[in-house]
């Protein structure tokens, strides 16, 4: 079971992967990063797609359908947003305290693989430990 920095490191031995970091959406922190950051700062961007995940998360326009149970975890699995040149994928992650913290891969449109990236990243969310 790996840690947050392994974790990170898998990331990024996929295709196209140009940065990792593992996120707090409800601070806004990055609790680990490795490689680029968008705009070039991990922090800022931590921050920014911290409040996208929380908007995500929070409102009831993205809630499981069916009997409305409420068991702490976000209602969305994962989150894609995808630019000219890229793909910014957030995956949510069951934890064991407040599940408020989500896996950043930031992934090069012309040589990533989104679908195989949206798969390990499910897969690397599963085996994380963390604390």
């Amino acid at each position: 079971m790996p840690g947050i920095d392994e974790c990170l490191l898998e990331a990024m031995r996929l295709p196209g992967a140009r940065g990792a970091a593992l996120v707090d959406w409800t601070s806004g922190l990055a609790l680990g990063t490795v490689g680029e950051a968008p705009g070039g700062d991990h922090e800022t961007t931590a921050a920014e797609a911290a409040e996208l995940a929380r908007m995500a998360a929070e409102h009831g326009a993205f809630a499981l359908r069916g009997d409305g149970a409420d068991d702490g975890r976000p209602p969305v699995e994962d989150m894609i947003v995808s630019n000219r040149d890229s793909y910014h994928l957030l995956r949510f992650l069951d934890t064991s305290f407040d599940s408020s913290v989500f896996l950043h891969l930031w992934l090069g449109r012309e040589d990533g693989n989104l679908a195989l990236a949206r798969i390990r990243l499910g897969e690397m969310a599963a085996r994380l430990v963390l604390g």
